[in-house]
């Protein structure tokens, strides 16, 4: 029994090395804004409900099984407008399957004002959600706007960005390529 045990916590030692290294491997490609982008152990993330403009209601347990880019946002927000462009650039260049930008209008936004914002910076590929009450926002700790984290396969949370950054840089992308093949491997 003892050997059991010897061989189980080795080989969860093991694993965990490997999950630290890669994190590692995948923190040194951050540059520019995307230093800020700060990763962590995975943790779960809320299962309160959003809403899309028909008034489905989602979850994000409803996305697990993809690499998720997660971003709180608002009309009345100048960085978000500034960066929702290259979120959408990130997702015409990765979105699939395997990958997602999900964007979630948080407090008091309009429909049409949201679609007004999307259609003024030329964004037509992203998902208007919306999160009016903010009891998604303040579960998962958004204080401050944009916010955005990047959330596994299994749908734990293991990076943060507050504040906005240039998601189209080639050191966003470089992240996002080296998570997605670590989730394909």
């Amino acid at each position: 029994m003892r050997l059991f045990f010897a061989v189980l916590y080795t080989g969860l030692a093991l694993a965990a090395n490997v999950a630290v290294a890669d994190t590692a491997e995948i923190e040194a490609l951050r540059e520019g804004t995307m230093k800020k982008l700060s990763f962590s152990e995975p943790r779960p993330v809320s299962d309160s409900l959003f809403t899309d403009p028909d008034g489905g209601e989602f979850t994000l347990a409803g996305f697990q099984g993809k690499t998720v880019l997660l971003n709180f946002w608002a009309t009345w927000c100048a960085p978000c407008r500034k960066e929702m462009p290259m979120l959408s650039e990130l997702q015409a260049e990765f979105g699939g399957d395997a990958f997602e930008v999900v964007t979630i209008a948080t407090g008091r936004n309009s429909v049409p004002g949201m679609r007004k914002f999307f259609d003024d910076i030329g964004v037509d590929n992203l998902p208007l959600y919306l999160d009016p009450k903010q009891k998604l926002a303040r579960e998962m700790a958004v204080l401050g706007l944009p916010i955005t984290l990047i959330l596994d396969t299994d749908g734990n949370e293991i990076a943060r960005m507050r504040g906005d950054a240039e998601w189209n840089s080639p050191s966003a992308k470089a992240i996002i390529a080296a998570l997605l093949a670590e989730a394909g491997s």
